[in-house]
């Protein structure tokens, strides 16, 4: 570690000492705050308008923050395993979070998009998104283009974060757990006078793996303030900080089937090439004030710029370059430098409000928005001879020498889109709603490859309508039926440096929801279509390629609720029939994909099942929960549809003790069978398996 850096335990005392003085400043203030009015601070969402989500012509579910807290859960990407619509994709070498939602992938060669407060959070390259900030998170399934804007059919994540509040709360907790696994996450918010409220939350950990060599440090800060201006309107601003280091990894071999030809322990990279650093900053300034009793304005800025860079040695992928295929044990790998760079600024305005017209009352939404991303990517890499710069896969002996790696591809890339969109839900009777939503965009992309002197321009505009109707038979069951378009610009280039064209979309979808007995739920049908597939392309590793066009239908039921006064549940199945609609002949390659091929990583069953039972002992409050995750099995490589990666079960315990008012005690147990499994594939030379048993102590002060 380069000496400029802290050491971790430093780290740890400073943020503990923060919190410390962190606490005291109640006690300060409190001569001076004994007049501040103590309510819960509300924040209206954007793109949502006054419609409450049960009328919604759409399927959306959510996963909130006593889910994240009761599984002691940390990353953002570990999160979106309780929705079964959603399945992991390629995770960079484990550097960033990557899923497909209804089926369908983004590009493999990039983090997966999803917004933040509205806000874009996925372009760009900021790590592991860590949940110490997060309130809950937002599926908001099928295409969104027509109000959202640029997005995936299978539908829209948001991240809704946890915003200032006026009264005083918090916390410090501190966690520690098998494979080396420390960390440190802390909590506070308060109101420092009649119209100013404080949050400052973080969390610093170093956490080793069950991987040889592989170990990972992260830090996060993201502090807010809001300020009332008046009754009616607000500011807020929300900063973000996150830096992570990890070795890059590409995860173990798979020969002729067999996941056990090495151990799920072995690393297969060079430990010493050093980390990957990522580091990343966010800016979110958002107004928001209510111009009467039916209408309010929302207005936004967002500014997020992001880095990664480091060295990795990744097994060689092309058959006639790979001595693995020949004697079974030795590893030939490339040795490769990253250097991607990304900034992201984006604006948005908002209208929102209802009206009632010739007895029908119209809930409007009308807004505008704008976004300017720049994307730099310097790929580098050695790629010597057959059997150079190899493993043994059985008794691997590390530091090899390879030449130092020349560029690859130097690209740099800048996005620019604006767009205008109106939606209106019109309650025609008490029981039928008519959603009609329209957005026009207009975008331009310039991509120039700095080591070729070439440069490509695309620019278009795009209409996405939407169109939903909702039969409310009561306040606990409706039914409603939808179609929308989408559309979605895609970065980078092919091989031969040609512009992707943009992905387009259309899906279908009915379902209903129902609430009864303190139980809520939606079940959905969808048939969705997606063009411009993306795909890893196997011999140009690091390119991607068109696949064509793809289909995905499916069935989703998503239920939660108190099955008994003391017992909670959380279902989320889906069903997936997700296939190639074409068959494409690749020259490249010199493989067919017939129509009808499955999509990499994508099972056609997946499910996600959480109980939670209040327990009592004595004067103790606890909750002792059980996790259920299947998953499927699932193609493992898009251009090799005999790799098929196996279906798992895994399952967790959680157990919480409420030790007094203030203290709290935690274990949380995962994979508790210790089932092998497979999280991931790009490739059987790159398959990503998954934690064996795990455990998960935690101390938590709360006030």
């Amino acid at each position: 570690m380069p000496s400029h850096h802290l050491s971790l335990n430093f780290k740890l005392s400073f943020l503990m000492l923060s919190l410390g003085f962190i606490a005291a400043v109640p006690v300060a203030l409190a001569e001076t705050a004994e007049d501040i009015e103590r309510i819960e601070v509300l924040y209206r969402q954007a793109y949502r308008g006054d419609i409450p989500a049960q009328s919604l012509p759409q399927s959306i579910s959510v996963i909130d923050k006593s889910v994240l807290q009761d599984n002691a859960l940390t990353r953002f990407q570990d999160a979106l395993d309780f929705s079964a619509s959603i399945s992991r994709q390629n995770n960079g070498g484990g550097l960033w979070d990557s899923f497909s939602l209804r089926g369908f992938p983004g590009n493999e060669n990039m983090p997966s998009g999803y917004l933040i407060n509205g806000f874009n959070g996925g372009r760009g390259f900021s790590g592991h998104r860590d949940l110490s900030n997060v309130e809950y998170v937002e599926i908001l399934k099928g295409p969104g283009s027509a109000l959202y804007g640029r997005s995936e059919p299978g539908g829209t994540i948001n991240v809704v974060t946890r915003k200032p509040q006026k009264q005083q709360e918090g916390y410090l907790q501190v966690s520690t757990g098998r494979f080396d696994q420390h960390r440190v996450e802390a909590d506070y918010t308060n109101g420092i006078s009649d119209n100013v409220a404080v949050r400052i939350n973080g969390a610093v950990q170093d956490y080793g793996s069950f991987r040889d060599y592989v170990s990972s440090e992260k830090q996060v800060f993201t502090p807010s303030v809001r300020i009332d201006l008046d009754e009616k309107s607000a500011l807020l601003y929300e900063f973000e900080y996150l830096k992570q280091q990890q070795l890059f990894d590409r995860g173990i071999v798979v020969l002729n089937g067999d996941f056990n030809t090495v151990p799920r322990s072995r690393y297969l990279g060079e430990p010493d090439d050093g980390p990957t650093e990522i580091e990343a900053t966010g800016h979110q300034l958002s107004y928001e004030t209510s111009l009467s009793d039916d209408w309010s304005f929302l207005a936004g800025l967002g500014y997020r710029d992001s880095s990664l860079n480091g060295f990795s040695s990744d097994a060689e992928l092309a058959a006639a370059r790979q001595s693995l295929f020949d004697d079974g044990k030795t590893l030939t790998r490339q040795r490769r430098y990253r250097d991607y760079q990304a900034e992201d600024t984006s604006v948005r305005f908002e209208l929102s409000g209802h009206l009632n017209t010739a007895g029908i009352v119209h809930h409007l939404l009308i807004g505008a928005d704008g976004y300017d991303y720049d994307l730099y990517t310097l790929l580098s890499r050695f790629r010597g001879p057959k059997g150079f710069y190899a493993l043994d896969i059985f008794n691997p002996v590390y530091g090899g020498t390879a030449t130092a790696p020349a560029p690859l591809y130097e690209n740099l890339e800048s996005q620019k889109a604006w767009g205008v969109y109106l939606q209106d839900q019109m309650d025609l009777t008490q029981h039928w709603k008519l959603l009609l939503g329209l957005r026009f965009d207009d975008y331009q992309q310039d991509i120039q490859e700095l080591l070729k002197a070439t440069r490509s321009n695309k620019t278009g505009t795009q209409v996405s309508p939407r169109i939903g109707l909702v039969y409310e038979v009561n306040p606990e069951l409706s039914f409603y039926s939808s179609y929308s378009e989408g559309f979605l610009p895609l970065s980078g280039t092919d091989y031969a440096g040609n512009p992707f064209d943009p992905e387009l979309s259309d899906s279908y979808e009915i379902g209903a929801k129902f609430t009864t007995s303190g139980v809520t739920g939606t079940v959905a049908f969808f048939d969705a279509k997606k063009s411009n597939i993306l795909t890893s392309d196997p011999v140009n590793v690091g390119f991607s390629a068109t696949l064509g066009e793809a289909t995905s239908r499916g069935i989703e039921l998503d239920v939660q609720g108190q099955l008994t006064e003391d017992l909670s549940a959380q279902l989320s199945y889906a069903f997936l029939d997700t296939q190639t609609a074409n068959d494409m002949i690749n020259i490249d390659w010199g493989v067919n994909v017939p129509a009808g091929s499955r999509l990499v990583n994508i099972p056609k069953h997946n499910a996600s099942l959480v109980l939670t039972q209040l327990l009592p002992l004595g004067s103790v409050e606890s909750r002792l929960g059980l996790r259920v995750n299947h998953v499927a099995k699932r193609l493992g490589d898009s251009v090799d549809s005999s790799y098929m990666l196996p279906s798992h079960t895994l399952f967790g315990l959680s157990w919480a003790a409420d030790l007094d008012q203030n203290w709290k005690a935690q274990l949380n147990v995962d994979n508790l069978f210790d089932k092998f499994y497979i999280h991931n594939s790009y490739s059987a030379l790159w398959t990503v398996p998954g934690e064996p048993r795990s455990y998960k102590v935690s101390l938590t002060y709360a006030f």
